[in-house]
This record gives C-alpha cells, structure tokens and sequence, in this order.
C-alpha cells in the first residue's frame, strides 16, 4: 500500500496528536465502551512477543497513528485494541479526531473513497510509512449480518422495541463475537506489519 508522495503527516503534525490518555479525556460519547474494550482486550505473551521483535527492527513500527471518533462503534472497539498493541509494541500512539482533520483522512481513504474508521498507520522512528490498517477485521466484515439478526421481528417505530434493540446491541457489544473481532484485529495488525517489516 504507497502512501501518496508529500505525506500532511510530517514528525511534527504527528506528534501534536492525542496520547491515548489525553484522547480518553478528549471523548464525549461512550467512553464506558471505550474503557470496556480496553479491558477486554488482551495480548497474548506470544503476541506481545512478535509485536515487540518488529518494533525493535530498523524498518520496523515506532509510530502508531489513529484516525477516529467517539461515535463509532469501529472505534470505540478498535481504537482499545490499537492502545493495546502500541502499549505491547513500545509504540508512540497519537490518535486524531478525523473530521477535525480531513486531509488525513483523505490520504488514507477506504478503496481510495470511503472516510472509514478507525484507520492506523504504522510509521518507522525515523517516520517513514510502513503500512495501515482500516475499519475493522475481515471476520467482522463477514459477519456484520448477526447484528441485523438481533433487530427481527422488532419495529424501530415503537418505543419498546427500540429499547429492545439496544439492549441487544449493548449485549452483542459485550459477546463473544463482538470479542472475537477485538483478537481478529491484532492478528490482523501482527499479520500486516509482519508482511511489511521483511
């Protein structure tokens, strides 16, 4: 994946960025989501392992860049789990709202079109791009369908069913599935920057 020529990302734009810390006192909608993800998510030591050998070689990842907002589910599960490698890794992480930065944005976009979110990119000390990462797992993606099977036989016009609907979707937050999709992305993560730090 080429990144463009003139990157808007210089060393300084990067490191005026959020820390994950500051981010978290940045986030006005669902930061209990956030803090449960972040828990959730664990590292394994085999990981934890792979992750810290890429970091240590030359070419390989020192700096961790996230686009998102606090809106979206994407994020609010995968920006956790993005804290979390860059923690495992010894990565400097800074997170950018994106609608507050939309040239970002532009270079990174989804097949070229879409703004999706989260999107990491990975950087080496000396700031040269290595790789990134969109949206969310390949798994999740083949498996958005379940959520729409929470909602059958419900009717978003009534009072009740709503209420319904979101208790299931707060539920499925906290399942296996929705678990599941937190390890698909740091095997994702460990997988791309594997294939990009040779």
């Amino acid at each position: 994946m080429a990144q463009q020529k003139e990157s808007v990302v210089t060393p300084e734009r990067f490191e005026s960025g959020m820390t994950y810390e500051q981010y978290k006192g940045h986030i006005k909608r669902n930061a209990e989501k956030f803090q449960f993800n972040y828990e959730a998510t664990k590292i394994s030591p085999e990981d934890a392992a792979a992750l810290k050998a890429l970091a240590a070689k030359d070419n390989g990842p020192a700096k961790l860049l996230v686009l998102g907002e606090d809106w979206c589910p994407d994020v609010f599960r995968g920006l956790p789990v993005l804290a979390r490698i860059a923690e495992a890794a010894g990565l400097n992480l800074r997170v950018f709202p994106r609608d507050d930065n939309p040239d970002i944005m532009n270079e990174f976009l989804n097949h070229g079109e879409s703004q999706s979110i989260p999107t990491a990119v990975f950087y080496t000390r000396d700031h040269r791009y290595i790789a990134h990462w969109i949206e969310r797992p390949a798994k999740a993606n083949a498996e958005l369908g379940d959520i729409q099977k929470l909602f059958e036989g419900l009717d978003r016009e009534k009072d009740a069913d709503r209420e319904l609907m979101k208790q299931r979707y707060d539920d499925f937050q906290r399942g296996p599935t929705w678990g599941s999709w937190r390890e698909e992305t740091v095997r994702e993560i460990r997988e791309l920057l594997e294939s990009n730090t040779r």
